[in-house]
């Protein structure tokens, strides 16, 4: 499926005639956004080495932790927060035509060509598999001190992974075609999730949005939910709140200028729906900040 380009991330290789690659990345900010929602055709791993993070995939907000897996399957559209001050994390991202086979043999047949086609898919979350740990760490020492026959071994290293997934950790694709409808309402969606992002300090109501989406409130909220797993205003508060999170963590903002920056007039209304989404006072984040 063609998604919109909006949202999709440039994939540059250091080497295109060897498109996979280790990210070494990290974060000393709790709250951080890590990446904004984006996608791409590439499927990617986040390890996870130290420190936590959340990763929203598909919707799905999932609390990593040390040692932890992400899988993201090509076209998972997928957001990450730092959850803590010393974040330090992998992204291993590969083109999955550089584990083709130059025949149809069993191994391109049977998983490859189902893998690049969205056929064949992944849990998202994965914890204590000392297996995929021990794989994923041999792949990121190969690329921290490349040796003679890095290529080989990266690339075996790349089949034990998809191994070891297959064996472990396919999706269930019974709902497949429930997968398919949730792709076109991303890409119909999309306009309106940068419109939220970019704009989420002024006001804005479901009227609006549904405009811009050309729907009917109706149909908009209930399309909206389906893909977000949250009303559009809960989703809203979502993004207000992140971001006022990490401006009481990081600037030397007062709490009611946070609130204006975050998009509430209002500084009662800000506390209370603050205190709902983190079960803290905004108070309390910035006196424990550190």
């Amino acid at each position: 499926m063609n998604w919109p380009v909006d949202l999709q991330e440039p994939m540059s290789m250091p080497d295109p005639s060897f498109p996979i690659k280790v990210n070494f990345c990290g974060s000393r900010e709790y709250g951080q956004v890590l990446f904004p929602h984006h996608w791409h055709r590439h499927i990617e791993f986040i390890y996870v080495e130290s420190g936590e993070a959340l990763i929203e995939c598909n919707a799905k907000p999932i609390h990593v932790q040390d040692g932890d897996l992400i899988v993201l399957n090509s076209n998972d559209l997928h957001q990450g927060i730092s959850l803590s001050n010393q974040l330090v994390y992998y992204a291993l991202i590969a083109d999955l035509q550089s584990l083709q086979s130059p025949s149809q043999d069993a191994v391109e047949t049977r998983f490859i060509t189902p893998m690049s086609q969205n056929r064949l898919l992944f849990h998202s979350h994965i914890r204590g598999d000392t297996g995929l740990q021990n794989c994923m760490e041999e792949i990121i020492d190969e690329f921290r001190h490349p040796r003679i026959g890095h290529e080989l071994s990266v690339k075996s290293l790349m089949y034990r992974l998809l191994t070891l997934l297959v064996r472990g950790y396919v999706a269930d694709l019974s709902d497949w075609r429930h997968t398919e409808n949730r792709m076109r309402n991303v890409e119909r969606f999309t306009p309106i999730l940068q419109h939220i992002e970019q704009h989420y300090a002024e006001e804005m109501n479901i009227e609006q949005l549904a405009d811009l989406a050309g729907l009917s409130r109706f149909h908009f909220s209930r399309l909206f939910r389906e893909l977000t797993g949250r009303t559009v205003t809960q989703y809203v508060n979502q993004v207000r709140i992140n971001r006022a999170e990490y401006l009481l963590m990081n600037t030397g903002m007062t709490v009611s200028e946070v609130a204006m920056a975050a998009g509430y007039n209002d500084i009662s209304y800000f506390s209370r729906t603050f205190k709902k989404y983190r079960d803290l006072a905004p108070s309390d984040v910035r006196a424990g900040r550190g």
